[in-house]
C-alpha cells in the first residue's frame, strides 16, 4: 500500500537517453534474452513502441527476468517512432519490426503476424513484468473453451501520485472489473496486461486504424470463440507510471474524472451487449 514491490525498484534506471546507457547493461540483458527465448516459441510477447527508448529498456529488461516453463520470444513493434527507440531495439537480442502505420492496432496486427508462438500475451512499452507473469497469464489462458485472458496493473509513485492514493484507486478499479466481468469482461481487456490464442486472433485480426480500444474489441470478438477470464493474482500484476492518470492534472482530478464515468455505465455493466460488427464502429 506504501511502497512498491522490491523487483520494480531495479528496473527504475535513471537515462533519459539511450546515449547514455552503458554497454554492460546491454550485454546483461542480452545474456538472459538468449537463455529465455532459446528453440520454437510457445508464446510471443508482442510489444507496440512509440517513442519509448528507455521505457522499452526497461520493459525488456524485466522480461528478459521472467521464470516460466514455457519457450519465449519477444517481438517489439517499433510504431514509427521519432526519437531513439530503434536505436535501443537493435542493442537488445529481440525481433523487431517497423511499422508506418500509427496506432495501437497496427502494432499488434504486425507482431501477431510475425509471431511464431500458439498464444499472443500483449504488453505495453512503458510497463514492467514479474517474473511469473507468463505462466499465470497461461495457465487460464491454456484452458479450454478459454479464448483471451487479461491481468491488473499498479501504478509507480510519482511527485503529486503517492503510492497510497494509487493503491486506494488500484482497489477501486478492481471492484469495478469485477461488476464489469460479470456480462462485459472486454471491457477490462487492456494491451498491458492480455493474451489471446494466435488462431483465433489471426481470424478476427486488429483495427488498423489509431483507435484506443482496440484490445477490449479483440477480446470481445475472441467470446465467440471461448470465454475470456481475468488473472486476479496481485503477484502478476503490470507496473507501470501514472502516465494516463498524469493527462487529468492532479489525482483528485484523475480520480473524480473515472469516478463519474463509470457511474454513468454502471448500470450498462449488468447487460451483455450483443453481438456487432465492432470493426465499422469507431466510435463505440
Amino acid at each position: 500500500m506504501f511502497s512498491i514491490p522490491s523487483w520494480v525498484q531495479q528496473y527504475k534506471f535513471d537515462y533519459t537517453k539511450v546515449a547514455e546507457v552503458p554497454d554492460q547493461i546491454f550485454n546483461d540483458i542480452n545474456s538472459k534474452l538468449d537463455t529465455l527465448t532459446k528453440g520454437e516459441p510457445d508464446v510471443s510477447i508482442v510489444i507496440g513502441a512509440w517513442n519509448e527508448e528507455i521505457n522499452i529498456l526497461k520493459n525488456v529488461a524485466s522480461l528478459a527476468d521472467l521464470k516460466s516453463r514455457y519457450s519465449i520470444e519477444i517481438i517489439v513493434i517499433n510504431n514509427n517512432s521519432t526519437d531513439g527507440t530503434q536505436t535501443t531495439l537493435d542493442k537488445l537480442n529481440i525481433r523487431n519490426y517497423f511499422q508506418p502505420i500509427q496506432g495501437w492496432g497496427p502494432a499488434r496486427q504486425m507482431g501477431l503476424e510475425q509471431s511464431r508462438g500458439k498464444y499472443i500475451l500483449l504488453a505495453d512499452a512503458d510497463c514492467v513484468y514479474p517474473a511469473c507473469w507468463v505462466d499465470d497469464m497461461l495457465e487460464s489462458l491454456s484452458q479450454d473453451n478459454v479464448s483471451c485472458v487479461y491481468g491488473r496493473y499498479s501504478f509507480i509513485p510519482e511527485k503529486g501520485y503517492p503510492r497510497w492514493k494509487l493503491y486506494m484507486l488500484e482497489r477501486m478499479k478492481d471492484v469495478i472489473s469485477e461488476l464489469r466481468h460479470l456480462k462485459r469482461p472486454y471491457l477490462n481487456a487492456y494491451g498491458i496486461s492480455m493474451g489471446y490464442v494466435k488462431a483465433y486472433g489471426l481470424e478476427i485480426g486488429h483495427i488498423m486504424t489509431r483507435f484506443r480500444g482496440d484490445d477490449g474489441k479483440m477480446a470481445f470478438d475472441l467470446m465467440k470463440y471461448g470465454q475470456v477470464k481475468q488473472v486476479k493474482g496481485d503477484k502478476a500484476r503490470a507496473w507501470t507510471a501514472p502516465r494516463t492518470l498524469q493527462r487529468d492534472g492532479s489525482y483528485s482530478k484523475a480520480l473524480w474524472n473515472r469516478l463519474k464515468i463509470e457511474s454513468a455505465k454502471s448500470l450498462s455493466f449488468l447487460t451483455a451487449m450483443k453481438p456487432h460488427d465492432t470493426k465499422n464502429v469507431p466510435g463505440e
